[in-house]
C-alpha cells in the first residue's frame, strides 16, 4: 500500500509555520514500510480541499490529512472526506464529552461553534486526542470505482498530531504492512557530496536492498542506508556490509555511523563514554558549538563552560589571549585560535578546549582575509589541531560551517586521544605548546 500525505492550512503555504508534520508522518510510515509517493498543502478552501481530496485518493491508497479539525467555519476537512465517500456526517458523543471536559479543564463555557467538533463521516473510528478539543479519525470505505481507501484526518498542531499518530494510526496501518523498514546514517566530512557519490558510485547503481541515499549538510555529507525485511534484525543484517564498505572506502576518520546523523551526537556521546570534560571559546560561532553539544541528554556532565569572546578585550579578558598575539596576527588568525582553544581549558580546567575564529560576513573580509575563513581549534593533553577554512554563502551558512567543522575536529582528537594521553594523574606540561609557561594546572585526561 501506499499513501499520500494532504496538510491543509493557509498559513503553511504563506510560510508562516514550517510543515514538520509532512517529515513526521513520512518517518513514521516508513518504518512500517507503507511508501510515500506525494505529499500536497492546500490552503483553507472548500472547493481546493475537495478537490485535493480527490487527486489524493487517485494516487494512493491512503491519504493522511492534518489540519481543519477546529471549531471555525473554514475547518472542513472532515466534511469534504464525508463528501469524497458520499456519506453523512453524523453526531459523536463521545467526541461532546471529550470537549465539554476540555473547557471544564480551562473552567470555560462550551462555545457553539466547538459543536462542529462533534461531528464525524460516518462509521469512523474516532481518535481521541489528549492534547486538544479536535479529535481525530480513520474512515475506511471504497471509491466509486469500488477501490478500497482509507481516509486517517488528524489535528494540525504537532503537539496533539504526533502522539495520535504514534499511539492510534501507526498500530492501525500495521494490519496492512508485513516488512519493516530500518535505515542507518553514515556522516562523511572532509568531502563535497559529489565527490562523496562519486567513490561509491558503482555500490548505488546496483543497489536493491538496501537502498543508499545521499543528502547534503554544512561541513558533511549524509548516507543513509535503509534496508526492508521481516524485521529490524534482518535489516541490520543487509545493512551491515554495506557499512562496512562505505566506511572503508572513505576512511575511519573521515566517516562515522550516528543515528541521528548530527555530529554533535556524536561528540557528547564519546565525552561522555571516555569520561571528558570539554569547554568551548567562540568568536564568529557566536555560541553555536556550544548550543549543539548542549542539546545531547546529560552532557551537564561533561560540558563545563562556554565563552562567547566576540571582541579581542573579551578574548584577552576571558581567555588569557596575548595582546600581542592579537596585535600581530590578528583575531582571525592559527595562533589566536590555538590561544582561545588553550585558554577555555586552563580557565575551566576541561581536559578539552575547543575555539572557532572568522570573518562571517557579508562585511569585514579582505583580500588577505576573505569572508568565510574560519580557523578552528582543539586542545588537548599539551596538543593543538587547527583547522583553517574557506566557507561560502551566507552569514549563517558559515556560522553553521564551523560549528560543524570545529565540533568533527573535537571528535577526531578524541579518537585518536590514545596516542597522546599519558597517566590519569599526570599533569599538562609539555613544552611544545605554544603558551607553555610552566603553569600545571591543566589535567591531561
Amino acid at each position: 500500500m501506499n499513501a499520500e500525505i494532504l496538510c491543509i492550512g493557509s498559513e503553511l503555504l504563506h510560510g508562516d509555520i514550517v510543515n514538520t508534520n509532512a517529515r513526521y508522518i513520512s518517518k513514521k510510515l516508513a518504518e512500517i514500510a507503507i511508501d510515500v509517493h506525494y505529499q500536497t498543502v492546500v490552503g483553507d478552501n472548500s472547493e481546493r480541499i475537495k478537490k485535493a481530496f480527490g487527486i489524493c485518493f487517485s494516487r494512493a491508497d491512503i491519504v493522511i490529512c492534518t489540519g481543519g479539525l477546529g471549531p471555525t467555519q473554514d475547518d472542513i476537512t472532515k466534511e469534504a472526506l464525508a463528501e469524497y465517500f458520499g456519506i453523512e456526517m453524523v453526531y459523536d458523543e463521545g467526541s461532546y464529552e471529550h470537549v465539554r471536559k476540555m473547557y471544564m479543564r480551562f473552567r470555560r463555557d462550551l462555545p457553539q461553534n466547538n459543536m462542529r467538533q462533534t461531528y464525524f463521516p460516518k462509521g469512523s473510528i474516532i481518535l481521541n486526542n489528549p492534547n486538544g478539543t479536535a479529535n481525530g479519525c480513520i474512515y475506511r470505505g471504497k471509491d466509486s470505482e469500488g477501490n478500497n481507501k482509507i481516509g486517517i484526518l488528524l489535528p494540525g498542531p504537532p503537539r496533539e498530531m504526533e502522539p495520535l499518530m504514534d499511539s492510534e494510526v501507526i498500530p492501525y496501518l500495521k494490519q496492512f504492512s508485513s516488512w519493516v523498514v530500518y535505515g542507518e546514517k553514515l556522516v562523511v566530512t572532509n568531502l563535497g557530496e559529489s565527490a562523496a557519490e562519486e567513490m561509491v558510485l558503482d555500490i548505488i547503481k546496483n543497489q536493491t536492498n538496501p537502498t543508499i541515499a545521499t543528502f547534503a549538510s554544512a561541513g558533511k555529507v549524509i548516507f543513509r542506508i535503509t534496508a526492508k525485511a521481516e524485521n529490524k534484525d534482518k535489516c541490520i543484517e543487509l545493512i551491515k556490509p554495506v557499512m562496512e564498505e562505505l566506511i572503508r572506502r572513505f576512511g575511519k576518520d573521515n566517516a562515522y555511523v550516528v543515528e541521528s546523523g548530527n555530529v554533535e551526537d556524536k561528540v557528547a556521546k564519546l565525552l561522555l563514554e571516555k569520561g571528558l570534560t570539554v569547554s568551548v571559546a567562540e568568536s564568529l560561532t557566536g555560541g553555536l558549538v556550544s548550543s549543539k553539544l548542549i542539546s545531547y541528554p546529560g552532557i551537564s556532565k561533561s560540558f563545563l563552560e562556554g565563552f562567547v569572546t566576540y571582541s579581542n578585550d573579551a578574548k584577552i579578558r576571558a581567555l588569557n589571549v596575548n595582546k600581542e598575539t592579537l596585535e600581530k596576527y590578528g583575531a582571525v588568525s592559527e595562533e589566536t585560535a590555538k590561544e582561545m582553544a588553550y585558554g577555555a581549558a586552563l580557565v575551566s580546567g576541561s581536559d578539552i578546549g575547543v575555539s572557532t575564529t572568522g570573518i562571517a560576513g557579508p562585511d569585514g573580509g579582505s583580500n588577505e582575509k576573505p569572508v568565510g575563513l574560519v580557523y578552528v581549534c582543539v586542545y588537548y593533553a599539551g596538543n593543538y589541531e587547527v583547522k583553517k577554512i574557506h566557507a561560502t554563502g551566507t552569514r549563517d551558512t558559515v556560522r553553521e560551517r564551523a560549528a560543524v567543522t570545529a565540533l568533527d575536529l573535537v571528535r577526531r582528537c578524541i579518537e585518536s586521544m590514545k596516542k597522546y594521553l599519558i597517566q590519569e594523574d599526570s599533569l599538562c606540561t609539555s613544552k611544545e605548546c605554544p603558551q607553555y609557561k610552566g603553569d600545571t594546572s591543566l589535567k591531561q585526561g
